[in-house]
């Protein structure tokens, strides 16, 4: 197994006045470990799973697995995705077991018989009957299809493996049984895994390393344990103190700063300085004297990598000031 390194990778669409959507992340994810990427909606999460397999341009920087530029690697790398939309994914003319089949490198499973195997083993891997290899993915529940694309995905022999927000297109029901199947399937497998969610309580039941990811930029990384119970950006604080519980519901949670409520910045025109300034909760906005928020981006200065020493950073000016201890509220630690 090899570690997927993100290296100060940015993504740029329309031009030099357009929007930069990843912008210089430097992110490692260590070999047969799970590096779970948290952040909004808009922050730049699929869109750096999607430059890593080549799906968005590249704009600086580069993306290294086992130190090669993957740019440069063949042409069906060792390095898989799974996409959100189970429904989307799968070409609905095709049978799920031609849809594996066509996963398989060539030349690695000579003959119908061994890829015919080589399916049902896989169909069997994520917990589905090989019987409906033959069915078309119409047949099959959003649940059933999403085992179908891991299985799809395993086919292709990935040494990294990128989920992008796979179970949030699926019923509460079957969540975490594909959760659940994730997880085994990564430590019988020995895979490393970028894993993306908005979901705090998915991302801390699977990773073993946590990044927060903020208008482009990773604000906070570090083991899964230490950045979830004890964060040291004010980003995920807020994001934390949002997570709805067992013991609360969407509509009176009230532990997130007032600041945290504004709209994010406009993505097309960032602010200067730290991005997160104009909602932060301990930033100019509140505390006098902390111009420096407004005049230096901490994540050009703060090492932020998240390499197999297991450091944890933040890119925040005063981070040591205003670390506190804060949980993932009860109810809310597993999917």
């Amino acid at each position: 197994m090899s570690d997927l390194v993100f290296d100060a990778v940015s993504v740029r669409y329309g031009g030099r006045r357009g929007l930069t959507a990843v912008d210089r992340v430097g992110l490692t994810v260590p070999s047969g470990q799970v590096v779970g990427l948290v952040g909004e909606s808009g922050s730049g999460k699929s869109t750096l799973a999607r430059a890593a397999v080549g799906l968005s341009p590249i704009s600086a920087g580069r993306v290294l697995l086992g130190g090669v530029d993957v740019r440069k690697l063949p042409r069906r790398p060792p390095l898989q995705m799974v996409f959100q939309d189970p429904y989307s994914s799968l070409d609905p003319r095709m049978s799920i077991g031609e849809s594996i089949t066509e996963a398989i490198p060539r030349g690695v499973l000579p003959g119908r018989a061994a890829r015919r195997d080589e399916v049902a083993r896989l169909l069997e891997l994520v917990n589905l009957d090989p019987e409906r290899s033959g069915h078309l993915p119409g047949r099959l529940s959003g649940g059933q299809r999403q085992r179908v694309a891991l299985a799809r995905a395993l086919a292709g022999r990935p040494e990294v493996l990128i989920a992008d927000e796979i179970t949030s297109a699926l019923d509460v029901s079957v969540q975490g049984a594909v959760l659940n199947l994730v997880r085994s399937l990564q430590r019988r497998m020995g895979l490393s895994m970028l894993f993306i969610s908005h979901n705090l309580a998915v991302i801390r039941y699977l990773s073993d390393i946590v990044a927060v990811m903020y208008l482009g930029r990773i604000v906070e990384v570090g083991p899964a344990e230490q950045v979830l119970t004890d964060p040291q950006h004010p980003y995920t604080r807020d994001l934390l103190a949002a997570a709805p519980s067992a013991t609360t519901s969407l509509l009176d949670i009230g532990e997130a700063s007032e600041t945290a409520d504004a709209e994010p910045a406009d993505p097309h025109d960032p602010p200067g300085g730290c991005r997160y300034h104009t909602r932060c909760p301990v930033g100019p906005l509140v505390r006098a004297g902390r111009e420096l928020c407004l005049q230096a981006d901490p994540a050009d200065t703060v090492p932020i990598k998240g390499v197999a020493h297991r450091r944890h950073s933040a890119a925040c000016h005063f981070s040591e000031n205003e670390s506190h201890q804060l949980t993932i509220p009860r109810g809310a630690s597993a999917p």
